[in-house]
């Protein structure tokens, strides 16, 4: 019973797609597919990840984290969320593991929201496909909206949305798994 709990999204998604399959065979085997192609995806990207996390959690100390991402880094903090969100490759759910142990370091919350912000819209490869594609100018204005518009967001998710107390359970669930 604990393993359907477990597994019941992913239990709901076969039974949905097996009853899919029934009613149209060429849209169910066009599921199918598309959900081989994710997975595969996962199976290629996901230990790349994990072998980064492995090595940035034994690598970097807490303290460094702390100093150069923690509460009182200031703008440094906020650079250095965008230059590691920004030299990634990989698509948006490889940030949430990175996050997490960053979190489990000692990073501020709101550059944990920065980190993510520029995972997915400010990353290195895509600024220069954009500009081969769509121009200098397109490039450039779009990361000049970009940067300002993930700092306000993650400033005002961490005023506004959600509170203080919050924040600090969401802070301690990690620090306390190190």
């Amino acid at each position: 019973m604990k393993v359907l709990k477990k597994y019941y999204l992913f239990l709901i998604s076969i039974i949905l797609i097996s009853i899919l399959f029934t009613f149209n065979t060429n849209i169910g085997l066009k599921a199918i597919m598309i959900s081989g192609n994710t997975l595969g995806q996962l199976i290629l990207i996901l230990p790349a990840i994990f072998l980064v996390l492995g090595l940035l959690d034994v690598w970097v100390p807490r303290e460094t984290m702390i100093k150069f991402m923690g509460e009182g880094s200031g703008i440094k903090g906020i650079a250095l969320a965008f230059l590691l969100g920004s030299a990634t490759a990989g698509p948006l759910y490889g940030a949430f593991p990175v996050a997490a142990v960053l979190m489990k370091k000692g990073v501020k919350f709101s550059n944990i929201l920065i980190f993510i912000g520029a995972w997915s819209t400010t990353k290195i490869p895509m600024i220069l496909f954009e500009i081969e594609s769509l121009g200098l100018k397109f490039g450039i204005t779009r990361l000049l909206i970009d940067i300002p518009g993930i700092i306000i967001m993650s400033f005002l998710i961490c005023k506004y949305f959600l509170s203080k107390n919050e924040i600090l359970l969401i802070e301690q669930k990690y620090k306390n798994e190190s």
